[in-house]
């Protein structure tokens, strides 16, 4: 990497300069001998050379910096060149054209396993690992038991790799990503293949190593995630740079365009890049000529878009084990009864499933709550505010329907509702049956807004000059 001058780029930790990559396809095997041997031959006979193989541009001129001590998040579509642009930061990919400058201890959690033997234990790999990263096999005896600690895959720290599910495999990397003190740390969605307990502790440290002022870059398909990890956002799309600037803005334009009929997208994405085309700052959210924002003029135009998207289904359901209660067809639905997953901000929906009763149950009540993608609990309700108040007998073979309505209080960005069952087992009150992340939904964009964070709480704002 190149060393950068001092002064001013003191505090840039990470900069990219017209950045691309550029991959030869080839239909067939055959085509590449071809191309091997025969411009070659083609140059020696005074022949117009003839390609054999497409080009694909995963990244066309790229650049970007990022300062230290701050947290950007990238998003994208499957295929906008996120990921490569990771690998070449890290250096494990070579540009075509371009340059990437770094200051500072780099840690990298890429692709799944990557940098792993298969054939060496855990252990073996936290010091091959360890010390690719730079740290000496003093400094590793120090600081191994907190690797396996937060690790937490026990015995199988002396395992072949190659025993690990995928799970096993994120905690050990991520975990000997995180210790080695990164200055830059650089992961690319692997945290979405853990599990609920071990994603909640992950964000827990990041947030811990952005306050040592260490400089975090993730790729993440969680918009609620880069809206409350990070400072600023990088949209990507078929390796072009969107747009930078806020979280907040930068999501919105991803969902905008990761939600687009396919016959307006590349109209979007010029409205995109004319809105941030060269790093100008994007423009204010009540900026009138800002048509990314979907302005809505009054409520009654907002109602017509609440909409349900069939494809838009929760792939992170958590079942607890079942008491003999089975929570069934939990869904959200408007007023007049529609089921719905496109929610408009401002307006009352319900929350509903059905719940059958294999076995009797005393003291019943039952329990929603919502949750952002990374886990974040923004609250939720019971049906009875304690057991006395609680339905006190269900005889087997009931089902229950279960409503709740709420008010759309979010601002825009997808979360999830959670369903539980609770009764009476041994004199305490127990979870019969509960589905974690049962139902995912979206609050589309509105225009105009001032509200700030995940919850818009009403907020009315009084300026006046003082005589």
């Amino acid at each position: 990497m190149a060393t950068q001058a001092e002064g001013e780029s003191d505090s840039v930790a990470i900069r990219i300069s017209n950045l691309s990559k550029c991959y030869q396809i080839y239909d067939t095997p055959h085509d590449r001998l071809k191309q091997f041997v025969a411009p070659r031959l083609q140059r020696l006979a005074r022949q117009t050379q003839k390609r054999y193989y497409r080009e694909f541009w995963a990244l066309r001129n790229v650049s970007f910096e990022v300062k230290r001590g701050e947290t950007v998040g990238i998003v994208g579509r499957n295929g906008s060149g996120k990921s490569t642009l990771l690998q070449i930061i890290c250096g494990t990919l070579t540009p075509t054209d371009g340059t990437v400058e770094t200051r500072g201890r780099v840690a990298a959690l890429l692709e799944l396993g990557s940098g792993f033997n298969p054939d060496f234990t855990g252990r073996e790999n936290v010091y091959l690992n360890a010390s690719v990263l730079g740290l000496s096999k003093q400094e590793i005896d120090a600081r191994f038991d907190d690797i396996a600690a937060f690790a937490d895959i026990g015995q199988f720290i002396e395992q072949p790799i190659k025993t690990y599910s995928s799970g096993m495999m994120v905690r050990l990397a991520f975990s000997v990503a995180i210790n080695v003190d990164p200055e830059i740390l650089i992961i690319d969605e692997a945290l979405s293949v853990g599990d609920e307990l071990f994603q909640r502790k992950c964000f827990s440290r990041l947030e811990a190593i952005r306050k040592t002022g260490a400089t975090i870059l993730f790729v993440s398909h969680s918009g609620s995630a880069v809206v409350e990890l990070c400072d600023r956002a990088l949209l990507m799309d078929s390796g072009e740079r969107l747009a930078v600037g806020s979280p907040k803005q930068i999501v919105g334009r991803y969902q905008k365009l990761l939600y687009a009929p396919v016959d307006k997208r590349q109209a979007i994405r010029e409205e995109i890049r004319r809105t941030d085309g060269h790093g100008a700052p994007l423009p204010p959210a009540n900026d009138p000529g800002n048509k990314l924002q979907n302005d809505i003029p009054d409520n009654e135009e907002q109602k017509t878009r609440e909409s349900f998207d069939p494809h838009l289904k929760s792939a992170s359901v958590i079942e607890f084990a079942s008491h003999g209660v089975h929570i069934q067809s939990p869904m959200l639905t408007n007023l007049a009864g529609e089921q719905v997953n496109g929610l408009a901000r401002g307006e009352k929906y319900h929350y509903c499933y059905k719940v059958r009763f294999e076995h009797g149950a005393s003291s019943v009540r039952f329990g929603m709550s919502l949750k952002t993608t990374s886990g974040l609990s923004l609250g939720g309700a019971y049906s009875a505010p304690d057991q006395r108040n609680a339905i006190s007998v269900v005889e087997p073979g009931t089902v229950i329907s279960v409503e709740f309505t709420f008010n759309c209080n979010l601002n825009p960005g997808t979360y999830f509702m959670n369903a539980g069952a609770f009764g009476i087992i041994d004199r305490e009150e127990t979870v019969l049956h509960r589905l974690a992340d049962a139902v995912v939904f979206r609050v589309l964009p509105v225009g105009s807004n001032a509200a700030t964070g995940i919850i818009d709480f009403g907020c009315v704002s009084l300026v006046s000059f003082d005589e």
